[in-house]
């Protein structure tokens, strides 16, 4: 096995990289083919640049992202919204402290979960509200605070959007 950098080149996963399409890769293909044959130094320099392209992007990709690391992210992200779910929590904060960036955390949630950190959070704040709703006689203004949202009224429309009713609607019923 080549070697490049700390890492090991996967040359299976550069290969079904290529089957995947990346806009650069085309580009310098089609370029190599738009020259003169007379102009060999730009080939040899394209295929070298393509070649290094090719296995620093695989290598990164499978090196920065085992799936073990973004199972524990997303476990961390989801321990955090269970037990601060009540607080104004934003995707930065949770990213900050799960050390992913923003963009990272949502993709990486969304592919281990099936639903973005912000539906999962809010999922998890409606099924609050409906215990609140079952279980206490509190107002709809308390158990609005209680589960994190800004007003009774973003608790209305959120819990409408998931249930299908409003909020006094399902105590009643």
């Amino acid at each position: 096995m080549t070697r490049l950098g700390n890492h090991g080149v996967d040359y299976e996963a550069v290969a079904a990289s290529l089957a995947e399409g990346d806009p650069l890769v085309e580009e310098i293909v089609r370029a190599v083919a738009d020259r003169d044959e007379a102009d060999d130094l730009y080939a040899e320099t394209a295929v070298t640049f393509l070649a290094v392209h090719l296995l620093v992007r695989r290598t990164r990709l499978s090196a920065d992202r085992t799936p073990a690391q973004e199972n524990s992210h997303v476990r961390a992200a989801v321990a955090i919204m269970r037990e601060r779910f009540a607080d104004p929590l934003t995707l930065a904060d949770i990213a900050g402290e799960v050390h992913l960036s923003v963009y990272h955390l949502v993709r990486v949630f969304k592919e281990a979960t099936g639903e973005t950190p912000h539906r999962y959070l809010t999922r998890l704040r409606i099924a609050e509200a409906k215990r609140l709703l079952h279980d206490t006689d509190l107002t709809i203004a308390q158990i609005a605070a209680r589960c994190g949202f800004a007003s009774p009224g973003a608790l209305s429309t959120a819990f409408l959007r998931h249930t299908g009713a409003r909020p006094s609607a399902y105590r009643n019923s």
